[in-house]
């Protein structure tokens, strides 16, 4: 075994150098909410999406490297600071993204994603985990060059380019790495740590969750005097996040039992369940600044409201079914309820006072991690 292999054990470790990682992406996290934030529009919702698609996959696909490397290592240090100085070149790149920092953010994207399945390929030479970054390492260059084609056409059509770009990476473990004529890596190939991954992506979820603390107390801080009605939507944002954090730890928190352990349910839960996890937190940030700082509601700042924790709903769908292989019928009663919010609080958007908003969606989002931490306690007294 190569000396920078993780033992067994310190497996489901996490070590100082992955947390030291992920200072960047707290950074990642600020660029993209205020990417949203200064392109409020159906086309800049599209750019912060595919944006947000690189840089959670670049995260993703770090931890999952984590997962086989020993975090105490030397060598391992280095590795992490070159890929966390790649991170930042794409987090710097963020804003302008889709204009002149176009290269700068493929750059780094492309380099990170390189250098992670040949580091694996040289301290794994020999082995199965080698074979299998081999083929990562193929889709990864068949994705590159739709970003390095994208970055030489203007924004709108490079918005398309990219597109496909994300869906050859996002595509490539559900085709389990296959490329015909050379070969493929099946998920039973990679022996992964439960644990490791997830305390990774609870993690990184908490880092998504803080983007609101800094949103809020910026804005509260901004607007000189803490009003009566001000306070009100402050203490509306913060138990808003309060439900937030307690849903997800009532479902994913350090004792889920009877979950599948399979590398297939692993990616499914993290890889991908967790991208619309932490995008519908960074969604959940964006609409707190927009109804601190705005008197009156607008059809775009209720859509905003609506769409964070819809969109960590189908996280947590996805979630449920490949670890549990079950959905919760009360999951899908909450995106209904919240549908109907977002549809009346567009079509009386003028008429509406954010706080009745805000106290409509807490209304659902409270209810529902109260009814998910209850499940819990039941299920854990029953056995």
């Amino acid at each position: 075994m190569s000396v920078l292999a993780r033992p067994q054990t310190r497996r489901s470790e996490v070590g100082p150098a992955e947390l030291f990682f992920d200072l960047v992406y707290v950074f990642a996290i600020i660029q993209l909410s205020h990417l949203l934030l200064h392109h409020l529009s159906w086309l800049g919702a599209a750019e912060t999406v595919i944006v947000f698609a690189a840089v959670w996959w670049g995260w993703n696909y770090t931890a999952w490297a984590m997962n086989w490397l020993d975090p105490q290592r030397t060598g391992v240090h280095l590795f992490t600071g070159v890929l966390m100085l790649a991170s930042l070149g794409m987090a710097v790149a963020i804003p302008e993204a889709f204009g002149d920092k176009a290269w700068l953010f493929v750059a780094c994207y492309l380099f990170a994603g390189v250098l992670r399945p040949v580091m694996m390929m040289v301290v794994f030479r020999g082995q199965q985990m080698a074979a299998n970054y081999r083929m990562l390492l193929l889709w990864t260059l068949g994705a590159g060059v739709f970003w390095v084609a994208g970055a030489f056409v203007d924004d709108e059509l490079r918005l398309w380019i990219w597109l496909i770009a994300v869906v050859i990476d996002y595509a490539a473990p559900l085709m389990n790495f296959r490329v015909p004529g050379v070969g493929a890596a099946p998920m039973n190939l990679w022996d992964t740590d439960a644990e490791h991954l997830a305390e990774r992506n609870r993690l990184v979820f908490i880092i998504a969750l803080g983007e609101s603390i800094l949103l809020m107390g910026g804005a509260v801080v901004d607007a000189g005097d803490l009003t009566a009605s001000l306070a009100l939507s402050l203490l509306l944002g913060f138990a808003g996040l309060f439900v937030l954090w307690w849903n997800y730890f009532a479902l994913a928190g350090h004792q889920v039992e009877g979950a599948k352990t399979t590398t297939a349910a692993l990616r499914s839960a993290f890889a991908y369940a967790h991208a619309f996890m932490v995008l519908g937190a960074i969604l959940f940030a964006v609409s707190v600044e927009l109804r601190l700082s705005h008197e009156h509601l607008t059809p775009t700042v209720v859509i905003v409201t609506v769409a964070g924790p819809l969109v960590y709903l189908v996280g947590n769908l996805l979630y449920l079914g490949s670890r549990f292989g079950r959905f919760a019928r009360s999951r899908f009663v909450a995106m209904a309820a919240l549908a109907l919010i977002g549809v009346v609080g567009v079509l009386t958007a003028d008429q509406l006072p954010p706080v009745v908003l805000s106290l409509a969606v807490l209304a659902v989002t409270g209810s529902l991690a109260a009814l998910t931490a209850y499940s819990r306690r039941i299920s854990h007294a029953e056995r």
